[in-house]
């Protein structure tokens, strides 16, 4: 039976980032990733956003995290040549009743720590992106996009220089508290047991599976599981747009939004839906209802212009028609198994807040 210092389960962005700051620490961490390479999951099926931290409840886990990590995001790719760009994102309002809506998320933005936002009258706004139509916008001038693949190799490489080790194919099958630590089960090619004082359940859609297989864990500590599907659709040639362009939120989400890749491409989503099981296929025909509601800030949208892009689903704590659950991230003080993190319902803003959850994770153990 091998030992080690740590074991995060799950080589996506959040579970890169914890390896990171525990390997930095000067702890024998390995890293065990059920797929054949890192970030294949969750971490590569969204949208690659930089947010700002806008629509989140003021002291909540995902308002504060997301603030931090962003601005620690920045400073990271920024140091090591990481693309990305603070491109900025308009939030608009399309008809007069919505202006008081955008006033409530200036209102919410600066609760939260976001200072780069400022109110635009339509006649700015447009000047800025001509293709735009709405009366009023909320420009958030910190939100940006950044190369979330390039962000997950550097620190998958920051682990690795600080002695770390990322074990590809090797699925955490079940595991015990143990004493003098948590013993886990691993698959793969070559299975093992290995037990170890810190264990950090970093698994996105398989936490609950990975924390309901511990023996010694009790199981009222782990929350239900909702498959939240967002569809995504790409649009056929460039985008008249050098900004984000979402509309003013509507209940269950952010309503139908432009956001752009660093090539320039823009990408209409999300149509969500609530499966049953994990699926990732896109159907074309669901971008007709697409059409109408972009039509409201781009009225210059071409028929057909929109084609399947790509399907991310996120692991949510909440169900459809139920508020935005939180971060749920439990240590000993919450479920009482020293040397055990759970992270459940990491979604968006997952990718921003990577790094600033590593360190919440880094100061519970």
């Amino acid at each position: 039976m091998e030992r080690v210092d740590c074991i995060v389960i799950g080589a996506g962005v959040v579970g890169l980032a914890v390896a990171r700051a525990l390997a930095q620490r000067g702890l024998e961490t390995v890293v065990l990733e059920s797929e054949r390479a890192t970030g294949t999951v969750t971490s590569s099926r969204n949208s690659e956003v930089v947010h700002a931290g806008i629509y989140y409840p003021a002291g909540s886990l995902k308002a504060a995290l997301c603030v931090r990590g962003r601005q620690l995001l920045y400073e990271y790719c920024a140091a090591r040549g990481i693309a990305h760009r603070r491109c900025g994102k308009f939030i608009v309002a399309t008809a007069a009743a919505q202006a008081d809506a955008l006033e409530r998320l200036l209102a919410a933005g600066r609760a939260n720590g976001v200072t780069a936002l400022e109110m635009m009258p339509a006649a700015t706004a447009r000047a800025a992106e001509p293709a735009l139509q709405c009366v009023a916008a909320l420009h958030s001038a910190d939100t940006g996009i950044v190369d979330s693949h390039a962000f997950m190799l550097a620190l998958q490489g920051d682990c690795e220089a600080a002695g770390g080790a990322v074990a590809l194919g090797s699925p955490v099958l079940r595991g015990e508290v143990a004493g003098d630590g948590i013993l886990l089960e691993v698959g793969g090619v070559q299975p093992m047991a290995v037990k170890a004082g810190v264990v950090v359940n970093c698994a996105g859609l398989q936490a609950q599976r990975v924390a309901a297989a511990l023996a010694g864990l009790d199981p009222a500590t782990v929350p239900p599981l909702h498959l939240a599907k967002g569809n995504y659709y790409s649009l056929a040639g460039r985008s008249p747009f050098s900004r984000l362009i979402y509309p003013v939120p509507e209940p269950g989400g952010l309503g139908v939004h432009l956001t752009l890749d660093l090539g320039g491409q823009a990408r209409f989503g999300p149509d969500v839906e609530w499966p049953e099981r994990i699926d990732y296929t896109v159907d074309p025909r669901r971008a007709d209802g697409f059409y109408a509601a972009i039509r409201r800030y781009w009225p210059g949208l071409p028929d057909g212009a929109l084609q399947p892009a790509y399907a991310g689903i996120r692991p949510k704590l909440s169900g459809p028609g139920e508020a935005a659950a939180d971060f749920l991230i439990q240590g000993e003080a919450e479920h009482g198994v020293r040397g055990l993190v759970n992270l459940f319902g990491i979604e968006s803003p997952g990718l921003t807040a990577a790094l600033a959850i590593a360190e919440v994770v880094a100061a519970k153990l």
